[in-house]
């Protein structure tokens, strides 16, 4: 189940600051660098605090000064104590008419569990982009960025998160991380700092906006229905990128669990399609997924159903036609019951050759020391950009932001994927206070209820042909699957990119994303 998602993640925050508070003790010195953890004394916390800079931004013929703020933001408990500190990195563009409308706010973080919001923040939203040697272009230098032309802070101002345990994220006064790990205690923790961002800066009554990635969209949706029924808050729109809100429909390695091979089947014919695997290889990729859509939610899964009933032939016919999609050979397919997984797609792929395919992103290919595993064991298209990102947001961070080098800025915190608990209880359901426990989240009935009980808010999905971490079919179940009525079903789209799980490495796809976001923020508020 730890293998379910893998992505990146991103968020920004604007500036920090807070007032002596009622849980400081009285006859004491203050101390303006500190406050206690409990009224009574004891214990101290630092208070938050960021590094503030100016900067300008220049890139595809836009000008402007902007600010920006890096540093950690205090949370509380309902109590007023404080439990956390969550790391951010805002920007806010000056806008020289200062008796304008309030500029929307956009919160933003990766997914994981267990990744910062670097991936976003240096590959999307942010102002400052990461040059990436992308599999359908010429080698790029290493480490370099330049000013992103296709930054979002010209629509709107971008607050980057980091969840608990990654970027400069730590728990305070006592809690452990441990307590943060879950489904429903990470979205309470990031929709206070949402609260508590809000307040701080004071945007409530600005445009909102909240974009995840991958596990993320499971936090955007949780955090968009807690903050609904605890806050009365609500966000004028949802992006949802490579959308992984229903993992069950993604999840190859629940026994028994049929449903995720025909979600799959697409994904697997779209990069077999990239690489020329495909017989026949047909010239277009649209009309070529439209007929694997078919096949896959008709034949293919009538076959899944009928389980240890399906005939010999029938097996066959299905086998043939899953090889002349996707290039795996019948005697394979066959063996495999049919049901590949996504691991074991990649890694059979170009197995002769030594070679195994990104889950990610299936344009990367990578070396494999053992063609025989049965599965791959690593990801090529994280292990191709993934140290560019790095390298390049550690010096950023210092060199433009003036964060102080004795902090460490953790980008991915593997041990929060292996402990972290995916089951999800439901806040202000359709049944009152809290929905039916799910032992899998399945956060779509946290995003359907806030579509009912919100009716201007909006959803955009953003799905790439070639993940198969979140593929574009399961995407399209998902949102299929909400439940909701007609006029909340017609405020959620699907937009497509010849790209993968982090679409924003392939140029092309960059900017469309940047004309769709636009489009969507442009009409929503």
């Amino acid at each position: 189940m730890r293998k379910i998602i893998i992505a990146a993640c991103m968020l920004s925050g604007l500036g920090i600051g807070h007032a002596t508070r009622a849980n400081e003790p009285t006859g004491r010195p203050a101390d303006p660098g500190f406050e206690y953890c409990r009224a009574d004394g004891g214990e101290r916390v630092a208070k938050a605090e960021a590094s503030v800079t100016k900067h300008n931004l220049s890139a595809g013929g836009k000008g402007f000064d902007y600010t920006a703020a890096a540093g950690t933001l205090l949370i509380r408990d309902d109590e007023g104590k404080p439990i956390a500190h969550i790391g951010y990195i805002a920007y806010t563009r000056q806008d020289p008419n200062a008796h304008a409308a309030p500029r929307p706010v956009m919160f933003a973080f990766n997914g994981g569990p267990g990744m910062s919001s670097m991936m976003l923040h240096m590959g999307l939203l942010g102002p400052k982009r990461v040059l990436i040697a992308d599999p359908d272009a010429a080698p790029s230098p290493e480490y370099e960025t330049v000013d992103n032309e296709f930054s979002m802070l010209d629509k709107a101002d971008l607050v980057m998160i980091d969840p608990m345990g990654t970027g400069w994220s730590y728990a305070v006064c006592g809690k452990k991380i441990e307590e943060f790990l879950s489904v429903d205690t990470d979205a309470d923790s990031v929709s206070r700092f949402i609260a508590q961002y809000l307040s701080d800066n004071n945007r409530w009554t600005s445009p909102k906006y909240i974009l995840g990635e991958s596990y993320g969209t499971i936090r955007a949706a949780a955090v968009v229905n807690y903050m609904l029924a605890r806050n009365s808050l609500s966000f004028s729109g949802v992006v949802m990128l490579s959308m992984a809100t229903d993992l069950q429909i993604i999840a190859t390695g629940l026994r028994s669990n049929e449903r995720p091979y025909p979600a799959f089947l697409p994904g697997f014919a779209a990069v077999a399609w990239y690489h020329h695997r495909v017989a026949g290889q047909p010239p277009a990729l649209e009309p070529f997924l439209d007929e694997v859509r078919k096949f896959a939610a008709g034949p293919f899964n009538a076959a899944l159903l009928k389980g240890n009933t399906l005939r010999d032939d029938e097996r066959d016919a299905i086998a043939e036609q899953i090889h002349r999609y996707t290039g795996l050979s019948v005697e394979y397919i066959k063996t495999a019951n049919l049901r590949v997984s996504e691991f074991a797609f990649a890694q059979e792929l170009f197995r002769t050759q030594s070679a195994v395919v990104s889950r990610l992103d299936g344009r990367f290919l990578g070396l494999t020391s053992d063609p025989l595993q049965r599965g791959a064991d690593y990801d090529p298209a994280l292990a191709a950009i993934g140290p560019f990102y790095t390298g390049v947001l550690q010096d950023y961070l210092h060199r433009d932001l003036k964060v102080g080098t004795e902090r460490s800025y953790r980008t991915a915190n593997a041990w929060i994927g292996d402990h972290f608990d995916l089951r999800h209880q439901p806040v202000g359901s359709f049944y009152g206070g809290s929905g039916p426990a799910q032992a899998l989240v399945n956060a779509g009935d946290d995003l359907a209820q806030a579509l009912v009980q919100e009716p201007k808010l909006r959803v955009l999905v953003l799905s790439g042909y070639f993940d198969l971490g979140s593929p574009f079919t399961a995407a399209e179940y998902m949102v299929s699957h909400l439940g909701v009525p007609k006029p909340a079903a017609d405020r959620v789209q699907i937009k497509y990119y010849k790209a993968g799980h982090m679409m924003y490495v392939q140029q092309a796809s960059l900017q469309k994303l940047k004309r769709d976001l636009d489009q969507f923020v442009d009409t929503t508020h």
